[in-house]
């Protein structure tokens, strides 16, 4: 007898569960979350899922109760003895703290991944890790999903005739070689010094885009400034347009008007985190959901995903 497939979803990712779950073929399950006067959060599923594999779909972007409050509906689907828990998180807060760059800092995806297992999850879904590595954080199980799925059938479609891959960093250049050579293109990388995070000192470019289609890669957009200020230099050094796709749209500060002001053309993301309302034109979204429930499908059913990865 097949096992049963219930997803619940967290209310800040909800717009993308309720896609998810119709390209997967099933409503969403009944989730009440209960907030207390001071902020503090109790979930309770409204249907029985004893014996069942639970998909938990939400991201754990900012702000923390986001995180918090899938760890404690995993622990209510835990209690009332699921079978399987598979949280489903399209963007993975706290990626960035992946290792300890200077002294007495915490590695703060190394502790989320503990959260997550402690909390009951028996295997963990997401997209794009900043650190591939973080994968190596978790005891239980990771289906590490690649937005290039999604992102290079965009860029086929788009028909650009001179085409060039670029890294706003070093730290994307592996992101950015493995496009290249799908795409059948050259690469330039970008070397960017900080001071401190979320503000760019320097850049220097790194290769010759004179009279190319520049599109730029990287993994999240938060303040912008890295992607604009490669873009400004791309074009002050002869590109012929500069496009940038990314697959988390951060977003934080005046980053919206950052790329209303630059040269890129249009920046491309997807909706692993709720997209503002009052967003530039600029900005072009592709929905991952169709990704996702095929993967949960696959899951659900022991079947390889092998096949959903592109890059």
């Amino acid at each position: 007898m097949q096992q049963e497939a219930i997803l619940f979803s967290t209310r800040q990712s909800r717009v993308l569960a309720e896609k998810i779950a119709e390209h997967y073929g099933k409503p969403l399950g009944n989730c009440k979350m209960t907030e207390f006067s001071d902020g503090e959060l109790q979930p309770s599923f409204e249907q029985s899922v004893r014996g069942a594999r639970v998909f938990l779909i939400g991201s754990t972007h900012q702000p923390a109760s986001n995180l918090m409050e899938i760890l404690l509906m995993c622990d209510a689907a835990k209690r009332a003895s699921a079978d399987k828990i598979t949280v489903v998180i399209p963007y993975f807060g706290y990626a960035r703290q992946d290792r300890k760059d200077s002294p007495r800092v915490p590695i703060g995806a190394k502790l989320v991944a503990n959260l997550l297992t402690a909390a009951g999850a028996t295997r963990v879904m997401t997209m794009d890790l900043h650190a591939d590595q973080i994968q190596g954080f978790f005891e239980i199980p990771v289906d590490h999903i690649f937005a290039s799925n999604i992102l290079v059938d965009y860029v086929q479609k788009a028909n650009l005739k001179n085409i060039m891959i670029a890294s706003p960093d070093m730290g994307g250049a592996k992101r950015a070689n493995a496009y290249a050579r799908h795409l059948g293109t050259d690469i330039v990388i970008c070397y960017k010094e900080r001071k401190k995070a979320n503000k760019v000192q320097n850049m220097t470019l790194i290769g010759d885009v004179q009279g190319r289609d520049v599109i730029l890669l990287d993994d999240m957009v938060d303040t912008a400034g890295t992607i604009t200020k490669a873009a400004d230099l791309m074009m002050e050094k002869g590109a012929s347009s500069v496009r940038a796709m990314a697959t988390h749209a951060l977003l934080s500060g005046n980053a919206l008007e950052k790329i209303k002001n630059s040269a890129l053309e249009e920046l491309i993301v997807t909706d692993t985190i709720p997209i503002p309302e009052d967003m530039t034109d600029k900005i072009k979204v592709v929905s991952c959901a169709p990704l996702f429930a095929e993967v949960m499908h696959l899951v659900h059913n022991k079947e390889s995903i092998s096949k959903t990865f592109i890059i």
